[in-house]
């Protein structure tokens, strides 16, 4: 197998990622045939894999925009993933300009790209950490350097959490996350769930089988479970949701009946602490 120049030499390419199998899922190029591989076996359980990822970086961007309506101009994107078009700092950028963003993200190619994306940009920066150790990324330099606690925060936790077992403590990190920043910071956060999916539990089975094999097990919450990442934070209207129901662009005329099924496989919502 030909190792890319884009590549860390660190890296097995032989072994599958979970940010490199998202990022082939919406159409990117920075992944290997062991991502893709087991990207396809997951689509054989679940065909609508795509179309919730898609789901998930439009709530995103919704997101962003509203942080941004909302006068926060401070963005930490934990999981980040790899680049694709619409990050963080595109839409915080183009509605604020010299908004401050910092990605953190624990997978060698996510961190080596968004290095090369921003190089040039001053007011973002990414760290190497990971969501379990939320000190590291607190204390980290890059943060330090464009974050300031004293104002609010958008932090960011989207389609990670479900990658974070209860025995390490989610709900902890997300916690002391919460307690670093000002108040009148935002959790914007998406999670997977069995509700909503067009699937039944066995065959959805079958995808988190896929993600047990390469030991990054995804763990399916409920509604009321994902809504416990909120305590302490007052939700924004409409609440913890389907994704594509919170605050849809060009509301007055949304029709659900117009949205791909599969978008509503995952809950999506943002809270501010008081």
């Amino acid at each position: 197998m030909e190792r890319p120049a884009w590549a860390p030499r660190s890296i097995d390419i032989s072994v599958p990622s979970v940010a490199r199998i998202y990022d082939f899922y919406l159409g990117g190029s920075h992944n290997f045939e062991a991502d893709r591989a087991a990207a396809r076996k997951a689509m054989e359980h679940v065909p609508g894999l795509p179309k919730i990822m898609q789901a998930n970086r439009a709530f995103m961007r919704r997101a962003v925009r509203f942080a941004v309506d909302q006068g926060i101009t401070q963005f930490l994107d934990i999981g980040s993933g790899i680049p694709t078009f619409g990050n963080v700092h595109e839409v915080a950028q183009s509605a604020s300009p010299g908004a401050r963003v910092v990605y953190v993200d624990h997978d060698p190619v996510a961190v080596a790209h968004s290095r090369a994306v921003i190089a040039d940009n001053p007011d973002a920066d990414v760290v190497a950490a990971d969501l379990r150790k939320p000190q590291e990324i607190l204390e980290s330099a890059e943060v330090r350097r464009l974050i300031d606690p004293n104002r609010p925060v958008a932090v960011l936790l989207v389609a990670i959490l479900h990658f974070v077992e209860d025995t390490d403590d989610p709900q902890g990190a997300v916690a002391e996350l919460r307690d670093a920043f000002a108040p009148g910071s935002l959790l914007v956060l998406t999670h997977a769930a069995y509700e909503g999916i067009p699937l039944s539990q066995e065959q959805v089975q079958g995808a988190m089988d896929v993600y047990e094999d390469i030991r990054n097990p995804l763990i399916m919450r409920s509604h009321h479970e994902i809504a416990r990442f909120f305590e302490g934070y007052d939700m924004v209207e409409p609440g913890l949701v389907p994704m594509p129901r919170w605050r849809p662009e060009s509301e007055r005329h949304w029709n659900p009946d117009d949205e791909d099924p599969w978008a509503f496989s995952q809950f999506g919502g943002v809270g501010r602490t008081a």
